[in-house]
C-alpha cells in the first residue's frame, strides 16, 4: 500500500497480516484521485472515509492537503494500524479515526457535513445497496460534494436519483453521487 501523491508521496506501508480489509488498489486509487483533482481544492474541504479499513484513502486525502478527514472503522485491529500510521506521519491534526459502526455513525452525524464521502464496504455486505439512501436521507453531504461508493460489478446504481456516473478500474467500480435539488 502506498500514498500516490502529495506531501507523503511514495510512502509505503505494509498492513499487518491480521488485517482483513481489502485496500483499494493503487491503480484504482490513482484513477479516482485524478478525477477528484479536477473538482476539489484540497485545502478547503472536509472528507469522510467510511469503512476505512487500512486508512489508505484517508492518508491520500491528508497527503494532498485535506485538513479534516474523519475515518470510520469498526475493527479495533484496523484502527490500531490507522493510529500507527497517523503517529508515523504526524497526521494527528488532520485525520480523526472513529471506532463505530458506519450505519450508526451516519445516522448520528446529522450535524456534520462533508465535501467528499468515500465508502468502501465489504463487497458482499447485504446493506451495501442501501448506502446511497442512508447518506442522502441523513443530509451529511455538502452542496456541491460527492459521495463515492466502491463496489463490485454486481452492483448497479444507475437508477438512484442522486447517481452521476460509474467508473471501473479492473475489478474495482466507483459509483459517484451528488446532491440534487
Amino acid at each position: 500500500m502506498r500514498i500516490i501523491s502529495g506531501a507523503f508521496k511514495g510512502r509505503k506501508f505494509t498492513p499487518p497480516t491480521n488485517i482483513t480489509a481489502r485496500p483499494t488498489t493503487d491503480f484504482a486509487k490513482e484513477s479516482l484521485f485524478n478525477v477528484l483533482n479536477n473538482r476539489f481544492e484540497w485545502e478547503s474541504i472536509s472528507a469522510l472515509d467510511l469503512f476505512a479499513g487500512t486508512g489508505s484513502i484517508s492518508y491520500e486525502l491528508v497527503s494532498r492537503g485535506v485538513p479534516n478527514v474523519t475515518a470510520v472503522e469498526m475493527s479495533e485491529r484496523h484502527l490500531t494500524f490507522i493510529h500507527h500510521v497517523i503517529q508515523e506521519l504526524n497526521m494527528k491534526s488532520a485525520l480523526y479515526p472513529v471506532r463505530m459502526d458506519v450505519f450508526r455513525y451516519v445516522k448520528s452525524a446529522r450535524h456534520a457535513q462533508f465535501d467528499i464521502i468515500f465508502a468502501d464496504p465489504p463487497y458482499a455486505m447485504n446493506e451495501l445497496p442501501a448506502l446511497p439512501d442512508l447518506i442522502f436521507q441523513n443530509n451529511i453531504l455538502k452542496e456541491g460534494g460527492l459521495f463515492i461508493l466502491e463496489h463490485s460489478r454486481k452492483n448497479h446504481f444507475e437508477s438512484h436519483p442522486n447517481f452521476m456516473e460509474e467508473r471501473s478500474y479492473g475489478n474495482v467500480h466507483f459509483s459517484f453521487f451528488e446532491k440534487k435539488d
